[in-house]
């Protein structure tokens, strides 16, 4: 894992304007940093170089019929928590996993073709049974935001509006209740190619699916405006200073659960949070700065919500999957003593 003290300032606002727009030309991210164009190029070169960056495109699985995501949580026997999560991490179904503490020893968001395979999932597929004493999963029904959208505040407001205009709405809000948008043959192999590259130019992307440049800008213009197709960012939140980050379960009464989704979805930190099924209806992913930030957050944010009956909270100790993209392993000696 890139060491955070390594990082320059720059370099840290160079991340956050590719949070805000992954895809941005560089004028508009040299801009909003206040570095040449040639300057931001070459920082984000070497971040990516040193896998402490990368940028790459992602279809929103529930707006493209492609599958259900659910959220698992994983109590395990003393001692395997970090072999389980490796295993669950090795899974196709895998987007996200990590190992936390408190009421569970590892999280993991699957995504499975419908509910039908949610059986199949935990009863047959999920590895390392023996170790295992306790699985609980939560099917997603509605996300309010995602670590799509996530602002990290590091970048002036004035700067940040030159990548992110408009605030951005709960995606659900602009295609509730409007059908699946099935992507074409050459959607998907254009979605494949940002997969694994979202910055890839587009003369190269359009050499690599064989078709014209113009063809493949159009593509992506659609993709992005029917809500199908994402840029993500990906980079450690401690890279950007932020030291905590945690899982956030809350039980809340279903007449306040719409307006407790979007108050707590507003709020700087919350990088995901959707209405589930199951004990807990509202599950969200939290970064924040400092250890001692997480009392407040407790108090004044979540204690300021309509109609939660619980909450709970498991900090993530190692995260080993983002995105489906696993994440660059600790090394071994600092791992040793715990």
């Amino acid at each position: 894992m890139v060491d955070d003290t390594q990082l320059s300032e720059v370099d840290r606002q160079v991340m956050a304007a590719l949070q805000l727009d992954g895809r941005a030309p560089w004028h508009l991210v040299a801009r909003a940093v206040g570095v040449s164009e040639s300057t931001a190029q070459r920082r984000f070169a070497a971040l990516r170089e040193r896998g402490a960056a990368r940028v790459i495109g992602v279809v929103d699985v529930l707006r493209c019929g492609l599958g259900v995501p659910v959220l698992t949580r994983v109590s395990c026997r003393p001692g395997t928590a970090e072999d389980v999560a490796a295993s669950l991490a090795a899974r196709p179904e895998a987007r996200f996993v990590a190992v936390v503490t408190g009421a569970a020893d590892a999280v993991a968001e699957f995504v499975v073709p419908t509910h039908r395979h949610l059986p199949q999932l935990l009863t047959r597929d999920l590895p390392a049974h023996d170790q295992l004493t306790e699985t609980e999963t939560f099917t997603v029904m509605r996300t309010f935001t995602s670590a799509h959208d996530w602002d990290p505040g590091l970048l002036k407001p004035d700067a940040a509006a030159l990548l992110r205009p408009e605030p951005v709405r709960p995606f659900e809000d602009q295609v509730w209740e409007r059908p699946p948008d099935r992507l074409d043959d050459l959607e998907l192999a254009v979605a494949a190619e940002l997969g694994e590259d979202g910055r890839m130019p587009v003369k190269e992307l359009a050499g690599r699916v064989g078709v014209s440049e113009s063809t493949v800008a159009r593509r992506i213009d659609s993709m992005v405006e029917r809500g199908c197709l994402r840029f993500r960012t990906l980079v450690e939140p401690a890279l950007l200073g932020f030291a905590v980050e945690f899982m956030l379960w809350l039980d809340v009464e279903p007449a306040h659960l719409d307006s407790a989704g979007r108050r707590l979805a507003s709020r700087p930190g919350v990088k995901y949070l959707s209405a589930t099924a199951g004990r807990f209806n509202l599950c969200g992913q939290v970064s924040l700065r400092h250890f001692a930030d997480l009392y407040r957050f407790t108090t004044d944010v979540v204690g300021a919500l309509p109609g939660v009956r619980r909450a709970d909270t498991t900090l993530q100790l190692d995260t080993l999957k983002r995105a489906w993209v696993p994440t660059a392993p600790e090394p071994r000696k600092e791992r040793s003593g715990r």
